[in-house]
C-alpha cells in the first residue's frame, strides 16, 4: 500500500491510498480512485503505478528483483 497525496500550491488538497495490484494485462502495480475537492469544485482521481517490464516478469522473478 502506498499514499498518494494531491497538492495545490504546496497544499495537501487529497490524499489517496493505492493497494497493490496485479492488472488483467498481467502487468503488476498499484491503482486507487477516488473523489478529491479543490476550490469547492469536486475531481474524480483514477491513480495507476505499473512497474515497467512487469508484464513479462513472473511474480515471483518480479519480487526477487526489488
Amino acid at each position: 500500500m502506498i499514499t498518494i497525496e494531491i497538492k495545490k500550491d504546496g497544499v495537501v488538497v487529497g490524499i489517496l491510498v493505492a493497494d497493490e495490484k496485479d492488472f488483467k494485462t498481467g502487468s503488476r502495480g498499484y491503482y486507487t480512485n477516488g473523489k478529491v475537492a479543490i476550490d469547492s469544485k469536486r475531481y474524480q482521481a483514477n491513480i495507476q503505478l505499473v512497474e515497467i517490464g512487469s508484464k513479462n516478469k513472473g511474480k515471483d522473478e518480479a519480487s526477487a528483483d526489488e
